[in-house]
């Protein structure tokens, strides 16, 4: 990319992409009076709690600017606020467009059909994507523009970026996730089992609370989850490239250009990436009328295809190795293959057996989930491994570092996030439709297309949950090469991790145990707030006279109340955690120990992540199986049984599941952020 301005530029370009594609949602009408206030209600929920949760958010970065500017320097806290900034601005719009959206496409649906009702829902879900993919690019590329751009490059100052987003992302995605699922679970397991009324039932106390937690949860959450897998894969490619620009400085002048276009290529390959998901939302909307699914998987894999094609002249025109395409070609088809795989194990034969398990009760219903869960692990893990071995192997083999191959490849798997996230946040901005649909009382019709486009949406979002486990997997992987790399530098030896180092080994038994600490903290969070609300939702139905008969209203403000405070509560430890470790194992035991242990919270956070992604997931797909006629339909003892199943899966799969994405970057990156400061050796060994 021959100028530095241009991926800010079009990082613009991209905001402006998405003020139009909200001005298109906001010319559809908003329904009538009873369907307007429903989602007003939903909007101002999600709007009140995004701004206290951001207010304890802003006390967290806080602390962590001050300390970034007493150890590190002024550009590194500079970097921390402006990371921050850009993950919560892209929730935040995210948010706002997707509870703007669902009201207008169950209105949609209603006035026009099913074809507008997936226009809108899917331009909701757009906001989200190019917002997501454009502050990174006017964020990271801003930075790098005034402090790596040149040819005397300030690198480590990026790093302070992808410690703010990240930070942003596991507070996000953690809080939003708590609250989320203790609505959810109280509603299904109180309304479905214990009151026998349908979901989204406007009598149920819990369905208002449970509406917004999709919106903060699985819309906010989620896009600040991408964001910073996105921003750490580019940060640590840069870094990689810039080691290989310090062995050569003052020795090989080729070289060292060779190593400044490495520097400049991530925020390059992002740059046509947005262009390539501009072009594969066009692509969705004009075959959204015809069929929608087709038009839904067309954008998805076609986006790829015109970014591997754009990247071919980029690459070429900046004088690098054509090798370097074949990494970025890895990680896109990788990330393609890690989707479908989720989705077969989401939405395909595995979900049937599951829902039939449920003819003999809940715990069978449990132990096929399980089952199907751990499966799932397989191929995706094998299909990372295939990544890192091609791409290691074709960048060490075209003269740059072997570990930036990594780099690239999670940058090319996520260059399309555009499009990818616009098709996962679709998902949520159409299941809120369809609750708006029944707690308006629209009619069967209304309520069979937002059913069909959540049917949908359910499959999109696995796809994105297993795309964003994958992409986090190798940006994680290449954040640790660039702290080898890091210390490597500022030591002036090689620094390597040997498995034959007692030090290595017990950093590795320290990082494995992480992941499963914070999936405990967090269910448990759940489990907790769950509890409340389930209290709360029967106290409402006992004492609150003529809400079974529909003549009066429930309280829903409480429920909001309940899941709020429960996630601002719980959020906060989870967090403490994982910007601490890092601090605490690398200080206390040294840069070797740490190195370890993020290899283990690695390997962890990844089987973690894809295990109860996949499980949740196929325990959600088995109860709308049920509810779709199948094997007894609603009501059925068999009903009952996948309803416990996925009241276990949501937990799993929109709050501990997602949290291990997050997780392994915030220490990979706050482990990067440090490296200057430790040596080999800790305080204690």
């Amino acid at each position: 990319m021959n100028s530095p301005l241009l991926p800010p530029l079009l990082g613009l370009f991209g905001m402006i992409a998405a003020f139009i594609v909200y001005l298109l949602v906001m010319k559809y009408p908003d329904g009538e009076d009873k369907v307007k206030k429903i989602g007003d209600q939903i909007h101002s929920g999600a709007l009140a709690f995004m701004k206290t949760e951001y207010k304890y958010l802003l006390v967290f970065i806080s602390v962590l600017v001050v300390l970034a500017y007493l150890f590190l320097d002024l550009q590194t806290a500079i970097a921390v606020v402006v990371g921050a900034a850009c993950s919560s601005l892209a929730g935040f719009i995210g948010m706002y467009a997707a509870t703007k959206a669902n009201v207008r496409t169950a209105t949609a649906a209603q006035q026009d059909g099913a074809a507008a009702a997936l226009s809108v829902s899917f331009y909701g879900g757009s906001v989200m994507g190019l917002c997501v993919a454009s502050l990174g690019l006017i964020g990271l590329g801003g930075l790098y523009y005034f402090y790596a751009a040149g040819g005397n490059p300030q690198v480590h100052a990026l790093e302070g970026f992808g410690m703010g987003a990240s930070v942003v992302a596991l507070f996000s995605r953690v809080g939003g996730g708590i609250f989320t699922k203790s609505a959810d679970v109280g509603a299904d397991l109180v309304g479905k089992i214990e009151a026998g009324i349908p979901e989204d039932d406007p009598r149920n106390p819990g369905v208002i609370a449970d509406n917004v937690g999709d919106n903060v949860g699985d819309v906010a959450g989620m896009g600040s989850d991408i964001f910073e897998s996105y921003c750490g894969a580019m940060i640590a490619s840069i870094a990689i490239a810039y080691t290989m620009y310090m062995a050569n400085k003052g020795i090989d002048s080729d070289a060292v250009a060779t190593a400044l276009n490495l520097m400049s290529l991530p925020l390059g390959l992002s740059s046509i990436g947005l262009i390539a998901s501009i072009v594969g939302i066009f692509i969705v909307k004009l075959q959204s009328s015809k069929a929608p699914a087709s038009a839904l998987r067309s954008g998805t894999l076609l986006a790829p295809v015109i970014f591997i094609v754009m990247a071919h002249f980029l690459i070429q025109s900046m004088g690098l190795d054509i090798a370097v395409l074949w990494c970025v070609v890895s990680g896109a088809v990788g990330g393609v293959l890690i989707g479908l795989i989720t989705e077969y194990y989401t939405g395909g034969k595995p979900v049937q057996e599951i829902a039939e398990s449920g003819e003999t009760g809940a715990a069978t219903v449990l132990i096929s989930g399980l089952s199907v869960g751990m499966q799932s692990v397989v191929i995706p893990i094998l299909i990372l491994a295939t990544i890192v071995l091609v791409s290691t192997t074709i960048a060490g083999g075209a003269s740059m570092p072997a570990v930036y191959g990594v780099g690239i490849a999670a940058v090319g798997m996520l260059s399309t996030v555009g499009i990818t996230m616009a098709i996962d946040a679709y998902g949520p901005v159409a299941d809120n439709a369809g609750g708006i649909a029944e707690m308006a009382g629209m009619g069967k019709e209304v309520r069979d297309i937002t059913d069909s486009l959540d049917e949908l949406g359910n499959t999109t979002a696995a796809i994105g949950k297993g795309f964003a486990i994958g992409a986090a997997a190798l940006a994680a992987l290449a954040i640790i090469s660039a702290y080898s790399a890091q210390l490597t530098i500022a030591h002036g030896t090689d620094f390597t991790l040997s498995l034959t180092d007692p030090r290595v080994l017990a950093g590795m038994f320290i990082g494995i145990c992480i992941p499963f600490l914070i999936s405990s903290i967090t269910m448990k969070a759940v489990g907790d707030a769950a509890f409340e609300m389930i209290n709360e939702i029967r106290r409402q139905f006992k004492e609150i006279p003529g809400l079974m008969e529909g003549t009066a209203d429930p309280d829903s403000e409480k429920c909001v109340e309940i899941a709020t405070e429960a996630a601002l509560k719980k959020m906060m430890l989870p967090g403490v955690i994982a910007v601490a470790m890092p601090a605490v194992v690398g200080f206390g035991l040294g840069a070797i120990a740490l190195g370890g242990m993020l290899a283990g919270g690695l390997l962890g956070c990844v089987a973690m992540a894809l295990f109860m992604a996949n499980a949740g997931g196929a325990w959600d797909n088995a109860k709308k199986y049920v509810e779709k006629g199948n094997l007894g339909g609603k009501g059925s003892d068999t009903h009952a049984a996948v309803v416990v199943g996925d009241t276990v899966g949501d937990p799993f799969k929109d709050t501990s599941g997602p949290a291990m994405n997050i997780l392994i970057n915030v220490m990979a990156m706050v482990s990067l952020v440090i490296s200057s400061l430790l040596t080999p050796t800790g305080i204690f060994f």
